[in-house]
């Protein structure tokens, strides 16, 4: 048998693997790297996260991969070689990580990389018939793979569109192995640069589990902060917004889309909702003039009202539940006091009361993704047109 097929085998048949989960999300504050260790699969599985770190990308980094990100036009050359570049890239930020804690390459078994997302297209949004859904990760699994010495996993959603998905919110998986508990049911949120929400049925039956985005989580304020404020990227502590007004014209003209209003489950990106977004809406109401915190703070409560909208589409006008928060809006006291205004019975928390630190969650979920792929059996969440396939996700990239 060739060498690593071997390998992937035996890491396959071992009582417990340590996989690392990578995650870059559309914030690009930088590259979250989880290394966990797995015992079991679906169900069953238990999952310790041993180190976690942030990795900050410098403003040359970001500065890079926004001249592609979300643009309808880009240069091809730069597309390309961002492509290998961010593999790379990564690969140096896993190996550093492991030096500063003590592990050697060797000890792991593989690396889950979700890769930059750089443009989002699922056809409600592209409106064109004759094409499908589709979606594009950038961070080559073959350079983090030679690279680091690891058998790399990468490249997640595309099975999940190839199997009639949308490609996203793929956290649907490993919230429903490791947060479902008997008796309660959860709403696991995610407030990364785009929010989503995994509903989990207190019956555990595997076919009420869905999962769907809810609009602009960070993406809108973080963009705003960097035009009005510049060399600043994000609005620390929701501490500008909090000094302004709501403008409600300007709210309501945000909130009048289709998307709110679409079936759930949906899916949507930074390609919709961005800074021109925003800046049509002020134009349709003549708010142009509005100060910067005025601005933010409307875009605050925005972000909220799309979460809840979602929230009560689903589940009706007063859904009482404890919802689990994670993502980086979960570190904006202003938003989460918009979100606690808008679902006046719900109670929040953050997974780290169910025993995943907050922060490392959506990186803990690919390493659950490749666990899954390598042991796991595939079976379908869901039912209907809220089905999650019975598929195995993400690509194999041998070392060597």
């Amino acid at each position: 048998m060739n060498a690593n097929l071997t390998r992937l085998v035996t890491a396959a048949q071992k009582p417990a693997r340590r996989i690392i989960g990578l995650m870059s999300g559309t914030s690009l504050d930088g590259l979250d790297v989880a290394l966990c260790r797995f015992v079991g699969h679906g169900p069953a599985t238990q999952v310790t996260v041993e180190h976690f770190a942030t990795v900050p990308y410098s403003a040359h980094i970001r500065h890079e991969i926004r001249r592609v990100f979300a643009q309808p036009q880009v240069e091809l050359q730069h597309l390309t070689l961002l492509h290998a570049w961010l593999g790379s890239l990564h690969a140096d930020m896993v190996l550093a990580c492991l030096a500063q804690w003590q592990v050697e390459p060797a000890e792991v078994d593989a690396l889950a990389s979700h890769g930059q997302t750089v443009f989002h297209a699922p056809r409600h949004q592209h409106q064109l018939p004759d094409w499908p859904n589709a979606t594009l990760q950038l961070g080559d699994g073959d350079h983090l793979a030679v690279r680091t010495g690891i058998l790399t996993l990468s490249d997640f959603r595309q099975k999940h569109v190839a199997a009639g998905g949308q490609g996203a919110p793929l956290a649907v998986y490993g919230d429903y192995l490791i947060f479902s508990q008997p008796g309660e049911d959860r709403l696991l949120l995610n407030l990364g640069g785009i929010a989503n929400f995994t509903y989990l049925a207190g019956s555990l039956n595997a076919a009420a589990v869905f999962s769907t985005d809810t609009g602009p989580g960070n993406t809108l304020l973080d963009a705003f902060v960097r035009e009005l404020y510049p060399g600043t990227q994000y609005d620390e502590n929701g501490a500008l917004a909090a000094q302004g007004t709501i403008q409600p014209q300007l709210l309501a003209a945000l909130l009048h889309h289709p998307f709110f209003v679409a079936t759930l489950p949906k899916t949507t990106g930074p390609e919709l909702f961005n800074v021109a977004y925003v800046k049509a809406a002020q134009a349709q109401t003549g708010t142009h003039d509005l100060s910067a915190t005025d601005l933010l703070a409307t875009l605050t409560t925005f972000s909220a009202a799309g979460v809840a909208r979602a929230i009560k589409q689903a589940f009706g006008t007063n859904p009482e539940f404890t919802v689990y928060v994670s993502g980086g809006g979960m570190h904006n006291p202003t938003l989460m006091a918009a979100l606690a205004r808008e679902l006046a019975d719900c109670r929040f928390s953050t997974t780290a009361a169910l025993g995943i630190d907050p922060d490392a969650k959506e990186a803990v979920l690919f390493a659950i993704l490749a666990n899954e792929t390598l042991v796991g059996d595939a079976r379908p969440i869901g039912t209907g047109a809220q089905a999650v396939p019975a598929i195995t996700l993400g690509k194999l990239s041998f070392p060597a």
